[in-house]
């Protein structure tokens, strides 16, 4: 049978953006009273009712085999399954999610969409109270994705797309007091789908708020409220603007229209009528505006998020209160004037992070209890700003940044990035046909959230080349609101970044250090944002610090935004129970860009990785210089733009290696914004040194509690190595030691002191075995190590690795030559070779190896890479203690990982754990737990026996119980089995991090590059009832 229907369905057609939607509106909710509107909780207006919980869900494969006639209120679905709304319909077992970055899944070929399109069919019953037929009755879908289709009672009510964008209908015709039927049908794939190619999980249904409103037939429809500043930044003006709706069958007569402003305790500062008569033809809407002057209220800023109160009141002709609408107003200004960026007249700079609405369980429906630790967490690391990546994020996140104090970047659901790959990004973006289609998602944005103080700068969308439509969106948007500026990273010109006239700022991605400096040297006049930057998948990422050295230094750099907030896994488990994150390609989805998801400061559950430790480091708002540290004296330099460093109190001590030996807290830091003071710590340095290191510690916590932090929390911190000159370590004199006994067994040299054994294997040329009062202390090595486990950001180098054999060396043993230097000493000097199979050799090696009668082993060794080589992993030494050596304690940079570009967070000090405490678990299992600047390590089983290991002067420490080859054959933590034995990493150094998975290489001063170097560590085998570590680690050996 023939189909002869050419009609084309509103989600294939271009031409249709909707049917029966409301104009787009500011997010509010209409009360009866003020008592309940100042609550703040919409549940306590009785004019809201949530229609969220278990909906009656239909999944089909496509949308031809979606049911018929559902909608009807005598349809059975007595047989359908139940979902929970807000929910993707894949989080719930219905189709599989898909991780795609940039390729769309389906052909590119719009507004075509596959024929095989998953429909979701949703029904579910609501009960309309008493009075409300009397009112306005109007349904808000916050968030559906990607399309779908309403009816009421049976009725058709209309058609929206635009998947983060609210959509809302008018259903007073349709209702009945009592109980109700809605019926929703949604669409996984629509023409829209093309404008929401955004680097995420691809998944959907309705995934955000549904809920009822009541309003009265004279109603709010829409308030637009603006702030102004006079030239001075202390006076403002307030100006309001009022949408009223008539939607009865009479002219308004007598209504009166009133404000009132409220601060924070509760104080009414001004209260008015509007000066004018409320006339609202029937069927029409009218506009009425209000100015009111403030004397010199406090400013709102990301540092002191100060919020007003604003009470809307709608009254009738008995004076009697028919609505009320309650906004929190934000004093403050935005402004680009001498290529910097200003709020309330004073320069800001943007330390930022880019954030999609995520949930490990359930997508991108995102729980409020989430939202609140997102900005806890990120007002706890020194984060001021957000970019809501790529799209607006659910509404109820900007209420927190007014609220907690943080800046949003706030992007319109726009990205089109797949028609990269097919050589034309501009194509929709100039292709007229679509540009109602990217005005409307501009106007949906901008209404939707333009009374949020903490949205500073517009954003066009992400990624879409550019053209006509762009214009046309920004044209729009400055029209609207010519408050704040607008954002667009995308391709003009031909040259990457460069900006285009709708972008008040340059914005440009994954750019270098040396790029934003030479910009910020040049002559445009606009600032430079890094609008993602800072790649921070997997362990990383690396050299931030170089970062904000150069945009705090050069004014034209206003910051940027980590690339991401959160890592994108889907939490899973395995078959027998063992927890994971997915990501692209464990669902059989097909294409898909794996772990690149896999990207964030955080783990899906928010617990942070040590990037986002670092980063609040790099961003912390108090730098102390030290200016003359043997009388005390420093300089405290304030970095925020707004608040006295009255919020703290420093905390100082004076330290010995792990011992404290003065310590204090400083008076009232009365240190303005952007100032800076000379302060004395009153510590006296001691007159007798003893042997040890010296630092002067200074910590600055909140003098009191916050929204996001308790009194006592730690914002920055500062380390200062004191000038003292202590005793020399105390030594053993060498001739004084009992003897050697030194036996040659066939291959083996066997070489005895008074209470250990070591075997020396003269083929292997390594210790084979090592025994300490009859304890064996080592399975195998040490034996040269230049290969970890490649991080996500060595995707691209680890290809170089790989071709250069560095992950498969083959040793060759050239020479091992023995001495007995005097009866307590033996050298063991050993050359060997390194190579890959059907490769030229990588590395001609010499090892010392000097044992003494004390029981000290001194490894010396001598690393000689070939020239050609790329820039190396690492370069150290391997070996194996058997698994009841878990127990470890370093004296160095801790307590977390610490990489040469990512070790600014990780302070000196002595710190002590499990070794199966030292592994964390990234999502693609990679190099981890490495401790860096380590001048001795120890590493001991429950009895306190073990291994001193001392660096000459410094070394890297890692230990875990698998092995650089476990993490690299490893795609998810499942794949790693425990190994019953510790693997013990001792490193001259390590290749630095960068963010080379989508960003800038490893900075050139950071590399491990292919030279010559020479290292040297001391072992000892000890008893805890003998010697602390920290104690032997001093005792010496005198040669004289």
């Amino acid at each position: 049978m023939t189909n002869h229907n050419t009609e084309i369905p509103d989600w294939k057609n271009l031409n249709i953006l909707h049917r029966g939607r409301e104009l787009p509106r500011a997010t509010i909710i209409p009360y009866t009273d003020t008592v309940s509107a100042l609550s703040g909780e919409r549940g306590a207006s009785s004019c809201f009712k949530l229609i969220n919980g278990l909906w009656k869900f239909n999944y089909a494969e496509s949308t031809e085999e979606a049911p018929e006639q559902f909608y009807e209120e005598s349809y059975d679905d007595s047989s359908w399954d139940s979902i929970k709304v807000p929910s993707n319909w894949q989080m719930c077992g219905y189709g599989k999610p898909h991780y795609t970055n940039v390729a769309y899944p389906y052909p590119v070929d719009p507004p075509h969409i596959p024929d095989l399109n998953p429909t979701g069919s949703y029904r579910r019953s609501f009960y309309v109270p008493e009075g409300w037929d009397e009112k306005e009755i109007f349904i808000v879908f916050e968030g559906v994705d990607s399309a779908f289709q309403l009816w009421i009672n049976g009725h058709f009510v209309g058609f929206s797309q635009g998947s983060h964008l609210p959509a809302e209908f008018d259903i007073s015709a349709y209702i009945k007091v009592g109980e109700n039927l809605i019926a929703v049908r949604v669409y996984q794939w629509s023409y829209a789908s093309y404008l929401e190619d955004q680097d995420m999980w691809r998944l959907s249904g309705i995934f955000r708020d549904v809920y009822l409103l009541a309003v009265p037939k004279l109603h709010i429809r829409d308030v637009y409220t603006t702030t102004s500043l006079g030239d001075a930044y202390c006076n403002a003006f307030l100006d309001i603007k009022v949408k009223i709706k008539n939607d009865s069958e009479n002219e308004s007569k007598g209504h009166q229209l009133s404000f009132q402003l409220i601060d924070t305790a509760g104080k009414t500062l001004s209260e008015a009528n509007y000066d004018g008569k409320i006339i609202v033809l029937p069927g029409e809407e009218a506009a009425f505006q209000m100015r009111l002057s403030v004397e010199n209220p406090r400013k709102w800023s990301a540092e002191e998020p100060f919020l007003y109160t604003l009470l809307l009141m709608l009254s009738n002709d008995q004076k009697t209160i028919t609505e009320v609408v309650c906004l929190h107003i934000g004093f403050r200004s935005v402004e680009i004037k001498d290529r910097m960026l200003l709020v309330n007249g004073v320069p800001i700079k943007i330390k930022g992070v880019n954030r999609h609405d995520t949930h490990p369980d359930l997508g991108h429906t995102v729980p409020y209890e989430t939202m609140l630790k997102d900005i806890t967490l990120m007002k706890q690391h020194n984060i001021n700003a957000v970019r809501t990546a790529h799209y607006p994020n659910d509404p109820r996140w900007l209420d927190l940044c007014d609220r907690y104090g943080l800046y949003v970047i706030d992007e319109a659901d726009l990205e089109c990035h797949g028609f990269q790959l097919t050589g034309d990004l501009n194509r929709l973006s100039s292709d007229p046909a679509w540009k109602e289609a990217y005005i409307d998602r501009g106007i949906r944005t901008v209404e939707r959230d333009k009374n949020h103080p903490s949205i500073i700068m517009w954003s066009l969308g992400n990624e879409s080349g550019y053209g006509e439509n762009f214009a046309a969106m920004a044209e729009w948007m400055r029209k609207c609101d010519p408050t704040r500026p607008i954002h667009y990273e995308g391709h003009a010109g031909g040259v990457y970044g460069s900006g285009n006239d709708s972008s008040d700022v340059v914005s440009v991605m994954y750019q270098t250090v040396e790029f934003i400096t030479e910009y910020a040297k040049g002559n445009d006049q606009r600032p430079l944002f890094l609008c993602e930057y800072a790649h921070a998948m997997g362990l990383g990422p690396g050299n931030l610090k170089e970062y904000w050295d150069a945009i705090y230094e050069y004014p034209a750099l206003i910051g940027g935004c980590v690339w991401e907030w959160v890592d994108h896994g889907i939490r899973q488990q395995t078959e027998n129970g063992t927890e994971y994150f997915a990501y692209g390609g464990d669902f059989n989805d097909f294409p898909n860009d794996g772990n690149f998801c896999i990207d964030g400061l955080n783990f899906p559950d928010r617990i942070p990785h040590t990037g986002l430790i670092e980063y609040k480091k790099v961003l912390e708002p108090i730098k102390v210089v030290p200016i003359d540290l043997n009388t005390g004296k420093v300089k405290i330099v304030n970095l925020y733009s707004f608040a006295s460093l009255s919020l703290f109190v420093c905390v100082w001590s004076m330290e010995r290696d792990d011992e404290t030996l003065e310590q204090g807290i400083l008076g009232e830091l009365d240190i303005p914004a952007g100032s800076e003071a000379i302060i004395k710590i009153p510590y006296q340095l001691p007159k007798l040194l003893s042997a040890g290191e010296y630092r002067l510690n200074v910590r600055f916590v909140l003098r009191k509690s916050t929204l996001w932090a308790p009194q006592g929390f730690e914002l920055a911190w500062a380390q200062m190595d004191l000038p003292v000159t202590s005793q020399k370590d105390s030594a053993m004199e060498l001739s004084a030691l009992p003897k050697l006994n030194i036996n040659e067994i066939g291959r083996y040299m066997v070489i005895e002191g008074e209470e250990f054994t070591v075997t020396f294997d003269k083929i292997k040329g390594q210790i084979i075995d090592w025994t300490y009062q009859s304890v064996s202390l080592l399975k195998s090595g040490p034996e040269f190590n230049g290969w970890r486990a490649p991080t996500d950001n060595d995707m691209f180098q680890k290809v170089n690795w790989c071709n250069a054999g560095l992950d498969r060396l083959i040793k060759r043993v050239e020479s091992v030559v023995i001495n007995l230097l005097n009866p307590q000493t033996v050298r063991i000097d050993v050359a060997a070779v390194y190579s890959p199979r059907s490769q030229p050799p990588c590395f001609h090696n010499i090892f010392t190896y000097t044992i003494y009668s004390s029981g000290d082993i001194e490894i010396r060794a001598q690393f000689n890479p070939r020239e050609d080589l790329p820039h190396l992993p690492r370069l150290g030494l391997e070996m194996s203690l058997p698994g009841e050596f878990d127990r470890m304690e370093w004296y160095g940079r801790g307590p977390h990982e610490s990489y040469p570009d990512m070790k600014e967070s990780a302070r000196i000090g002595v710190y002590s754990g499990k070794v199966q405490d030292q592994y964390v678990p990234y999502i693609n299992p990679q190099e981890n737990g490495n401790k860096g600047d380590v001048r001795w390590a120890a590493i001991s089983n429950s009895g306190g026996m073990g291994l001193l290991i001392t660096g000459v002067p410094l070394f890297n420490v890692s230990a875990h119980h698998f092995t650089p080859q476990d993490f690299t054959n490893a795609k998810h933590t499942y794949d790693l089995k425990r190994r019953d034995e510790t693997i013990l990493h001792l490193d001259y150094a390590l290749g630095g991090l960068g963010s080379n998975s989508c960003g800038c290489d490893t900075m050139l001063k950071y590399q491990l590059l292919p030279v010559r170097a020479e290292f040297t560590v001391r072992m000892r085998p000890f008893s805890r009832d003998q010697w602390s570590p920290m104690q032997l680690s001093k005792l010496g050996l005198s040669k004289s």
